[in-house]
């Protein structure tokens, strides 16, 4: 039995194909030196290693600015400033205020990293999908059986698709955790998992310049 599901607006595939899945969120992040363009990090307790602004890290840790003596990163969906020798924890689960705060990439995409029933994914901020959207590689990756769900079609930007609906245990972006979320399975692969309105419809949605917070709601 096959139902119609809606899907996302268009998108810049070009500027996407290169992001791919990440492995385990960083627990720590030191800031060890700044150079014109780039930080010398320290993350996890390992080695130092020289990341260049607007570049992100295998971590998720993406460098946004530096600035004098500061730099400026997202960390666990959270924008953080930190000076040379400080260092930040990501956010314990249940710990302060369910946010995360978001910035725009180049093109005023909305990146962040998150998890999927406790997997690294990369989330595109996309409020033209109906609901949160995975690829078949990423659903295998995570152990995600699309089989089980609601076969259906969906309507994307480049045609009709063949998914599955399912229920995800858990969804994760910066300090916010949701339960029992709606998701998407295509057939085939996507550049980059969707962050739809599934999530994003339990939020409040602040935006502001080149910066997104979301706030979970209930």
């Amino acid at each position: 039995m096959q139902a119609g599901f809606g899907e996302s607006r268009n998108l810049t595939l070009g500027a996407l194909l290169c992001l791919c899945s990440l492995p385990l969120a960083a627990a720590d992040v030191g800031l060890a030196g700044l150079f014109p363009g780039k930080v010398l990090l320290t993350i996890d307790g390992g080695p130092p290693r020289t990341v260049a602004v607007g570049a992100t890290t295998a971590e998720g840790v993406r460098v946004i600015a530096v600035d004098g003596d500061t730099a400026t990163f997202e960390i666990d969906g959270r924008r953080r400033q930190l000076r040379v020798g400080q260092n930040v924890a990501a956010q314990a689960p249940g710990s302060g205020p369910a946010t995360a705060v978001l910035t725009a990439d180049g093109q005023g995409h909305f990146l962040t990293s998150g998890t999927i029933n406790g997997g690294a994914v990369r989330f595109l901020v996309d409020t033209g999908a109906s609901m949160v959207s995975l690829g078949a590689a990423d659903a295998r990756r995570l152990g995600i059986d699309a089989s089980k769900g609601l076969q259906g079609v969906a309507q994307t930007a480049n045609g009709q698709a063949v998914v599955h609906r399912v229920k995800l245990d858990t969804v994760k972006v910066g300090g916010i955790v949701l339960n029992n979320v709606d998701a998407l399975v295509h057939q085939s692969d996507l550049p980059i998992a969707l962050l739809g309105m599934s999530f994003l419809n339990r939020m409040e949605m602040q935006r502001d310049g080149e910066t997104m917070t979301l706030k979970k709601r209930y």
